[in-house]
């Protein structure tokens, strides 16, 4: 079941809720982030943004129900890429929330910031990512073998890539 989704750019009053958000077993287990996040470690990364930095949310009934922090690459020779992470709250996964997340996203990268190519790192079994990203145009270009430490084991990782139109 879709619901109208809300994007917009993270604020200093979504701190708790993204802390909240990425404390959770089923959202970190898809990502690089470990369990028990302090707020003052949210505090500084929405106060204190690495240069290049932004972070959305996309909320429903002005919850957040999932967050996307979009980087642009700061070197030079690679100022036309971005990468991004995203991370979906469990109780509105399959709800259009990713879509809307990426679907802004994609629009900033194409027509605001000057990204020709978007890349992505994700686990080899999260097929609910997976299926967002192919159907924004992305596309598996490598796996990283024993990419990252999860739950005492290695897990490999899709190395994903989009590229704008032309």
């Amino acid at each position: 079941m879709s619901l109208h989704v809300v994007v917009r750019h993270a604020e200093a009053r979504d701190t708790e809720s993204l802390r909240q958000l990425n404390a959770m077993a089923e959202v970190y287990h898809d990502t690089l982030q470990i369990p028990h996040p302090s707020f003052e470690m949210w505090q500084a990364r929405m106060s204190q943004p690495p240069a290049g930095r932004r972070q959305l949310v996309g909320c429903i009934d002005d919850v957040v129900a999932g967050h996307l922090a979009l980087t642009v690459e700061q070197n030079p020779r690679r100022s036309h890429v971005a990468t991004f992470g995203m991370s979906v709250h469990p109780a509105y996964r399959n709800r259009g929330v990713a879509s809307a997340l990426m679907a802004e996203m994609v629009n900033l990268c194409d027509n605001w910031l000057r990204i020709e190519r978007i890349e992505l790192t994700v686990f080899v079994d999260n097929a609910p990512a997976l299926a967002v990203y192919r159907k924004f145009g992305f596309e598996t270009e490598g796996t990283g073998k024993q990419y990252a430490l999860r739950n005492g084991e290695y897990i490999d990782a899709f190395f994903m890539a989009r590229m704008k139109a032309r």
